[in-house]
Formats: structure tokens, sequence, C-alpha cells
């Protein structure tokens, strides 16, 4: 008894495990220091891939921008017995005459109010002059153009880096048309075997992976086609709402806003305050103060209802991304890849926040918030069960 209560003493050529000199915080910090860092080289690299390649990048997002758009509609018309060529036919067709009509639209419209666009840019320069030359004011015409031209210079200066974007993208006629020709193909392709495209993706990661990888595509497809047909919607509401206050002042150019409200929709917040402002000028110049304060409550008013009533009900369902996390998003992406980076910012951010939290469940075990269970598959030939 004695011999089996004494402690055992270590052995001379077995020591313990030595006490670490690190604190546990710190070894921690640490720890999380070096796979963040990971984690933001990654990023960067990618980044700096899709700069390098945005030729081919930015059409590719572009073909799944529009087959989230399509793919919807081609599957209802498959559904209906439509053979799957002549669905996708018809949708390509009917995207491509929408854009068309949109385009013809807008510059026959422009065409029509250009003289008196002008026209009207000079009476509301003299005016502004005019009042400005009146005391309290007493400001002299070299003064005034000096105002003007810095005022241009400061809207250009802070422009460049987003229509930058604009500019890289298809510098050259070869670059545009090789872009296009990539989206449409893209496009194409995606709607005919997209399925069969992100299981090739699949197959190149490991066995273990890949129920992971399935359920996080299917989560981000299931996010990108939700958000785009809330966006259309919200484009759609934006562009009649505040053109439907331009036709009602009596501006000209009613249907062009519309259409730039429209196209504007698409870039969060940057989009909004751009066309918002194109808009106001308008009314300004043709109208006068009055129209232009009846324009900005317009806008004010219409944007109001997107942020407060379609934001929380549609685009928040569809996207489920906290709002600074999409001005971030957008400022970050308009200052990589102006336009084209704005656009993109909202839904490559939403997609990703899909992925990963489907990516999570799979990895704890859980399934996906919205996954309604096994579905009933019909085999053709084959007896129900009962």
């Amino acid at each position: 008894m004695i011999a089996l209560s004494r402690k055992r003493e270590p052995r001379p050529d077995r020591p313990g495990p030595e006490r670490s000199s690190v604190p546990t915080g710190v070894r921690a910090a640490s720890e999380w220091s070096w796979r963040l860092l990971t984690v933001i080289a990654l990023a960067g690299v990618i980044i700096y891939l899709v700069v390098v390649f945005q030729d081919i990048v930015v059409p590719l997002l572009v073909a799944l921008l529009v087959s989230a758009l399509l793919q919807p509609t081609v599957s209802t018309l498959m559904r209906h017995h439509w053979p799957k060529w002549l669905a996708i036919t018809v949708c390509l067709v009917a995207f491509a005459a929408i854009l068309a009509g949109l385009i013809t639209l807008v510059v026959w419209q422009v065409r029509i109010g250009l003289p008196q666009l002008e026209h009207e840019s000079v009476a509301a320069y003299n005016r502004a002059r005019d009042a400005l030359r009146q005391p309290p004011w007493n400001v002299t015409d070299a003064e005034f153009a000096g105002y003007f031209r810095s005022a241009g210079a400061f809207a250009q200066k802070d422009s460049a880096a987003l229509v930058g974007g604009v500019l890289k993208v298809g510098t050259t006629t070869g670059h545009l048309l090789a872009g296009w020709l990539i989206a449409i193909f893209a496009t194409i392709f995606m709607l005919i075997d997209g399925g069969g495209i992100w299981r090739w993706i699949t197959r190149l990661f490991p066995v273990g992976g890949r129920p992971a990888i399935r359920a996080a595509g299917d989560a981000g497809w299931r996010t990108l086609t939700s958000f785009v047909r809330v966006q259309i919607l919200v484009a759609v509401v934006n562009a009649v709402g505040i053109g439907l206050v331009a036709f009602f002042l009596g501006l000209p150019l009613a249907i062009p806003i519309g259409v730039i409200v429209l196209l504007a929709s698409f870039i969060p917040v940057i989009g909004a305050i751009v066309s918002g402002i194109i808009a106001v000028v308008i009314a300004l110049v043709f109208g006068g103060p009055l129209q232009a304060v009846i324009m900005l409550a317009g806008v004010l008013l219409v944007h109001l209802l997107e942020a407060h009533v379609m934001q929380p009900l549609l685009v928040g369902g569809a996207v489920k991304v906290h709002p600074l996390a999409v001005v971030v998003g957008v400022a970050a992406g308009s200052g990589i890849a102006g336009v084209p980076g704005a656009l993109f910012a909202v839904p490559l951010i939403a997609v990703a926040n899909a992925m990963v939290s489907a990516m999570l469940r799979v990895a704890h075990g859980t399934p996906p918030a919205d996954d309604p269970g096994p579905e009933k598959v019909e085999v053709a030939g084959a007896t129900p069960e009962t």
C-alpha cells in the first residue's frame, strides 16, 4: 500500500513537458495573425490576377449575371416542353432585343432633345452669371469663368478613377469585340451546360471536400439568381418613379433620364447618387430652380422607398449582406476596377458570403438553412411508391 500511494518521480531520461514562456493570448494572436496574412495574400493575388486578365474576367462575370437572369426563364420554358435549344435561343434573342430597344430609344430621344439642351444650357449659364454679377456677390465674368473651370476640373478629377475602369476594359475596338464575343459564348455555354461546368470544377478538388464545394455552388447560384431578379425589379421601380417625375415636370429628356436611372441602379450607392445628380441638373437647366427642387424631392422620395421598403423586404432577403459591407465593397470595387468593380462588387460579396456559409454548414454537419429536405425524384417509366 505504501508503495502504491507513493508519488512516481519523473525519470531522468524522460523529462516532463516544458512550460512555454509565451503567454497563451500572444500565441493565439500570432496563430491568427499568420493565417490572416495568408488569407490577405491570397486575396491580393486573386485581385492582381483579375486586374491583369480583366479583358477575360469582366466578360465572364457579365455572362454569369446574364445567365443568372435568363436561366429561370429557360427552365420554365423547358418545363412547358420547349426544346432546350429553342428556349435558350428565344431568351437570348428577347434579351438582345430589349437592350437594342433601350439603346435605340435613348439615342432617338437624345437626338431630339440635344438642340434644346444646348440652348437651355447656354441660357442657364447666362442666368447664373447675371445673378452672380449682382450684389452681394459682385462676381466678375473672369472670376465666374474661373470658378466654372475649377468645378469642371474637380468633377473630372474625382470621376477619373470611376470612369477609368470603363476605359481600361476595351481600350481598342479589338478588345471590345473580343470581350463581347467571350460574353456571348460564355452565356450560351452556361445556359446549355452550367451544371456540367460546375461539376467539372468540383472534380478538381479532393474527394473529401467535394460535398462542401457542391453545397457552396448551389447556395451561390441561388443567391446570384435572386439578386439579379430583385435588382432588376428595384431598378425598374426607380426608373419608372424618377422618369414619371421628369415627365410631369415637362422635361424633354424624361425617357433618357429613366433609362439612365435604370442602368445606374445596378450600381448600389454610387449609381443612385450619380443618376440623381443628372436628373436634378437636367431639371435645373430646362425648368429652373423650382423644377430642380421638385425633381430633387422626387429623387429622394424614390430612393427612400428603395432604402426603407424594397431593400429590407427584397434585396435584404436575396443578398443577406450588411449595408456597411455593401458600401465598403462598392467603394473598394470602384477604386480597383472603376465601373465594372462597382457593378460586380455587391453580387460577388453576396455570392461569397452564401458559399462560405454553406461550406461551414457542411463542415459542421448541419444542413443549409433553406434546405427543404429530400425531394421526391420522379423517373420516367417508374411506378410511384405507395
